[in-house]
């Protein structure tokens, strides 16, 4: 079978001069990942790979860079999940890991239960070799300044690059036919210490099931939430394509991955009247992806073997 990649870098309001760089953290995640795929690698290691481009890039909510609390600290979020077996990995409220997907990926390898949180998680990670880093070491000089300024003054939009989005994902298939979706965010500028959004939950931000399809939302979280995205839309897979979108930007021809994104996220926007997007592949590894923001960041590996990245 031929392998298939496609990564998002989140969907919001993406500032024209952010552009390029978030095209080039696609680029830079899709040839981290699609690196492996092409010798054969695992689809496991391949979403891997290019999720951690996406966190060690401050541009990015996820990782380095990522969001600030209330409290004026990281807490992240991640999630694998293995389409043939429905197990996932997840892990939230890390406050000390440079890497948050690497922690998912040893739950999901190495641990009875599928979510650990907070300092439950980090020890976990610990005791399985992944180095603690210290809480600033998480912090980039953009993220403080724009925390310092909602904290002094109106949470206004102004102040940041994004405050709903921005959250990393990545859906792969190796040679093999496996099939792994993954997400990893720092969540909403200046939430609650301890609050968690849909990222790590299994069916809300992530779902992969080898029967249909996986995918890796971003948006609204809590919205997210409501509807179940990631396992509405793989359910969407299931179905005959019905297109719902009848607007003369999206035309009914597209393919039945992107008609399922598009349903998904059309139903989004119907029931919590939110903004979010999502990526998806198909059993087939066929790509597919919607969002009603005004910019989403993602890339693809095309039939030909080209990158397609876009904002």
């Amino acid at each position: 079978m031929k392998p298939s990649l496609i990564v998002h870098g989140g969907a919001w309001d993406i500032p024209n001069e952010a552009v390029e760089a978030c095209k080039s953290g696609c680029h830079r995640a899709l040839a981290a990942g699609w690196s492996i795929l092409t010798r054969g690698g695992s689809a496991l290691d391949a979403i891997e790979a290019a999720i951690m481009v996406l966190e060690d890039d401050p541009v990015f909510d996820a990782g380095y860079g990522s969001h600030l609390n209330l409290d004026g600290r990281v807490e992240c979020d991640a999630i694998v999940m293995n389409g043939a077996t429905l197990r996932a990995g997840a892990a939230a409220g890390l406050q000390r890991v440079k890497n948050p997907i690497q922690v998912a990926r040893k739950i999901f390898e190495n641990c009875p239960h599928m979510m650990l949180v907070a300092e439950g998680a980090e020890r976990f990670a610990k005791e399985r070799g992944i180095q603690l880093c210290k809480p600033e070491d998480l912090v980039s000089e953009a993220e403080r300044e724009a925390w310092s300024k909602c904290k002094t003054d109106k949470h206004a939009a102004a102040h940041h690059r994004g405050h709903e989005q921005g959250t990393v994902g990545a859906v792969a298939m190796d040679r093999a036919g496996n099939l792994f979706a993954a997400i990893s965010t720092g969540g909403t500028c200046c939430k609650a210490p301890g609050r968690v959004g849909d990222s790590p939950l299994i069916g809300c931000g992530c779902y992969a099931d080898s029967e249909a399809g996986g995918v890796s939302c971003t948006g609204y979280g809590e919205a997210i939430m409501k509807i179940v995205m990631a396992k509405t839309a793989v359910d969407l897979l299931r179905q005959p394509a019905t297109c719902v979108d009848a607007s003369p930007a999206a035309p009914c021809d597209a393919s039945t991955a992107n008609i399922a994104a598009r349903e998904a996220v059309h139903l989004l926007a119907k029931r919590t009247h939110a903004t979010g997007g999502l990526i998806l592949l198909d059993r087939e590894g066929n790509p597919g992806f919607a969002f009603n923001t005004p910019r989403m960041a993602y890339g693809y590996v095309a039939l030909d073997g080209n990158f397609v990245t876009a904002v």
